[in-house]
């Protein structure tokens, strides 16, 4: 299992009238988690992509406990629980503090960039098991 931790302060934009962050600004955390993630691991999407490889997201999902609202500082807790293959899946956790807030999941592919899937690029497979023998 690796985990990453990533912290984000809640813009005035990202509420809505009730002053609730709205809720599709959820995923876009989760993207900056597991981006963080992977660059903890030296695996930078940019890198990936410009080797012809890309990482679709094939289902997400969050469970809203509690709101979070402008100025509020969060941390994206982003887990990969197992070695990637062709996909992979990775849990999110949204606290403010100690409180939980918010929960989700993603799963995603390794394609290349005519949508065809694929295995993992060698250097990234040798980075992933490298993480998750520490």
């Amino acid at each position: 299992m690796i985990t990453s931790e990533s912290q984000v302060i809640v813009r005035y934009a990202e509420t809505d009238m009730m002053g609730f962050v709205y809720h599709g600004n959820y995923f876009a955390w989760f993207e900056i988690g597991r981006t963080d993630l992977f660059k903890s691991l030296g695996i930078s999407y940019k890198e990936l992509e410009k080797q012809g490889y890309r990482l679709p997201v094939l289902e997400v999902s969050a469970k809203y406990l509690r709101p979070a609202f402008y100025d509020d500082t969060l941390t994206i807790i982003t887990t990969l629980c197992d070695k990637p293959v062709l996909r992979f899946n990775l849990k999110y956790e949204i606290k403010r503090g100690d409180e939980l807030i918010t929960t989700g999941t993603s799963t995603h592919a390794f394609i290349d960039a005519t949508g065809h899937p694929v295995r993992p690029p060698s250097w990234a497979v040798e980075r992933l098991v490298k993480a998750f023998e520490i």
